[in-house]
């Protein structure tokens, strides 16, 4: 029988009766005549609620007992709808990273899949049973727990497709696909039939929510097709694959990044690598936004950092001031504003209207970021709603 890889975020694994109508599709699945493998996230704010437990205890918790902290919400999450579904008649076994074969990197917190070695997952399905695998996380090479960075379930079913040959990577959610905009702050917002595996990884990078990116970098290299869709409801969902519609227009979509800090750092050109090498041994990651030293002159550089994987900020802040002292200041109180589209910046025409909204709006335009496929704009956060909008609006229209 054809394998189909499911992942249910947390909001669709809630509550009970969440998981008992995920058990439902799960069997549906089933009944149509395939094996089904199951990825599950930690049951709505669990990952939250067990990081701000950790909090309580250290500013800055050591990075491999988070790891084995956060680990615990899958595997409540995978337990319960192993039993939710043998309560239906239907065969299940659930299995943590490790012992689904997740082999990664060694970096505690935003470890990267190496290697997948599905054994017992294979074993199962050849005994007929519905697999469920705590997403987010794997074991490394020295045999520690490791977790794979918030949206990291994403990431452990596309690389359980393409190692078990899956016909089909689906992806739920509590909305029915890739949106133009975040509907809730732009209700004209539209549903994308598909996209590009560029331009979900683009979006994704730049704030939305709906896939992570690493996932979507993990589908391109191994030819895997997402399908983003609704665990609520039936849809037709959005297709993630190689090429998007012909027809689709430039600007895909418009996104807003909130979680974030920027540094905002004066160094010469030579010292660059000094401070990303300071933020890469702490396992930061970040974008450059602007950087405008030239020849070894002393310049200006702005690295937004998005802080959903910068489990001690305080932290971090303290050490850059002790590394660079007033050489690199931190700011939370900026955001960044994202369009992505091919050809986007294939001219200046959209860098000039984008500019002509924010001024419209009174927004502040701190820096601006462009590439082949996105124009980033980082303004205060209070116009971040509001510029979200407008550039959705000007370049999509209502």
């Amino acid at each position: 029988m054809p394998i189909v890889v499911q992942k249910y975020g947390g909001s669709s694994v809630a509550d009970v009766e969440k998981i008992r109508r995920v058990a439902h599709r799960v069997k549906q699945t089933r009944e149509r005549g395939y094996q089904v493998v199951v990825v599950v996230s930690a049951m709505g704010d669990t990952t939250d609620e067990l990081l701000a437990l950790a909090k309580k205890v250290s500013a800055d918790p050591p990075r491999r007992e988070l790891d084995m902290l956060l680990t615990c919400g899958e595997r409540i999450s995978m337990a319960l709808l192993s039993m939710a579904l043998q309560e239906l008649g239907v065969g299940a076994i659930s299995f943590t990273g490790s012992q689904s074969g997740i082999i990664t990197t060694d970096a505690h917190s935003q470890a990267r899949i190496v290697e997948v070695r599905p054994y017992r997952i294979e074993e199962a399905l050849a005994k007929e049973l519905v697999v469920i695998v705590a997403g987010y996380q794997g074991v490394s090479s020295q045999r520690e727990v490791t977790t794979l960075g918030r949206g990291g379930s994403d990431t452990t079913a596309v690389a359980l497709a393409a190692a078990l040959g899956a016909e089909a990577c689906e992806i739920y959610s509590d909305v029915d696909g890739v949106f133009s905009a975040d509907p809730r702050v732009v209700p004209e917002a539209r549903k994308l039939e598909s996209l590009s595996y560029d331009e979900m990884q683009e979006l994704a990078s730049a704030g939305a929510k709906v896939l992570n990116a690493q996932a979507v970098e993990f589908a391109k290299a191994r030819g895997i097709v997402i399908q983003a869709r609704t665990a609520h409801a039936q849809g037709s969902g959005t297709a993630v694959r190689e090429r998007g519609s012909s027809t689709d227009p430039r600007v895909r979509g418009v996104t807003a990044e909130t979680e974030m800090a920027v540094l905002a750092a004066t160094v010469e050109s030579g010292r660059m690598t000094s401070l990303l090498g300071f933020l890469d041994a702490r396992g930061v990651r970040g974008r450059v936004l602007a950087f405008d030293g030239l020849l070894g002159r002393e310049g200006r550089v702005f690295i937004a950092v998005p802080l959903q994987d910068v489990h001690g900020p305080e932290v971090l802040q303290r050490e850059l001031c002790e590394r660079f002292g007033g050489a690199v200041t931190w700011c939370e109180d900026v955001g960044a504003v994202t369009a992505v589209g091919a050809g986007l910046n294939a001219d200046w025409s959209y860098l000039r209207r984008a500019l002509g909204v924010a001024e419209a709006l009174g927004a502040r335009v701190h820096a601006v970021h462009t590439s082949p496929l996105q124009l980033t704009l980082l303004v205060d956060k209070q116009h971040l709603k509001a510029l979200t909008l407008g550039l959705h609006r000007d370049f999509l229209g209502t």
